[in-house]
């Protein structure tokens, strides 16, 4: 599903040129659910703007379900964004004026569905996360764990191909974690590449398979 062959990415700070990654070489497969774990000044958040075309890379390939994702325009870069990936961050990213059934369902209207069809897939996945009766709540309204499995349910209403977490539990309790990560595992066991970005030993442990960053390249 993801291919990373010899990814190198720096920024410019004055004169100086900061290495950020380097030559990294990566493979998700489809239907896994990874987790990325690495220390500050690793490379994550570098690599997790790139995977999900926030930012572009300097050189090597990014293969995204056989899609070469290189150089792309900023149009180009929300197509495939809206095509295969759904993203979830820890600080929730929720419109507040807006409540959780047009939160969920906002992803449809850039993709230009129907309100009435746009309404019915964000309540059925509000549904499927026990938050149905909470579809008129702003999430001003609800808890970290509640805002969170409506962020879920609006990065699965696209039906996308991967989800793209980032810290996804970093701003919840233990029980509220262990919760969002049962739903995680199960939207990965309907077949949906998961790749987490996480600092907590918990949520690698839940994942297939934990891959190590540091100094902007895996370890082995």
């Amino acid at each position: 599903m993801i291919t990373l062959r010899g990814i190198e990415k720096s920024y410019s700070l004055g004169s100086n040129k900061l290495m950020v990654l380097k030559g990294l070489n990566m493979q998700i497969y489809t239907g896994e659910m990874v987790s990325i774990m690495g220390p500050s000044g690793s490379g994550k958040s570098t690599l997790l703007n790139i995977l999900g075309m926030l930012d572009n890379y300097d050189s090597g390939e990014y293969m995204l379900d056989n899609v070469l994702i290189k150089d792309l325009s900023e149009k180009q870069a929300a197509q495939y964004r809206n095509k295969f990936l759904g993203f979830v961050f820890q600080s929730f990213n929720l419109l507040p004026f807006k409540s959780a059934v047009d939160n969920v369902a906002l992803p449809l209207y850039y993709q230009k569905v129907g309100k009435k069809q746009r309404t019915k897939r964000a309540e059925a996945l509000l549904e499927k996360a026990g938050l149905l009766e909470w579809r008129d709540h702003l999430p001003t309204e609800m808890s970290g764990g509640q805002k969170q499995r409506v962020a879920i349910a609006r990065a699965l209403v696209t039906e996308p191909k991967v989800v793209l977490a980032d810290e996804p539990t970093g701003a919840l309790d233990t029980k509220t974690s262990s919760e969002i990560i049962k739903i995680f595992k199960d939207v990965n066991a309907s077949g949906v590449t998961i790749v987490i970005v996480t600092h907590d030993p918990e949520v690698a442990k839940a994942t297939q398979r934990l891959i190590k960053l540091r100094d902007g390249i895996i370890e082995n």
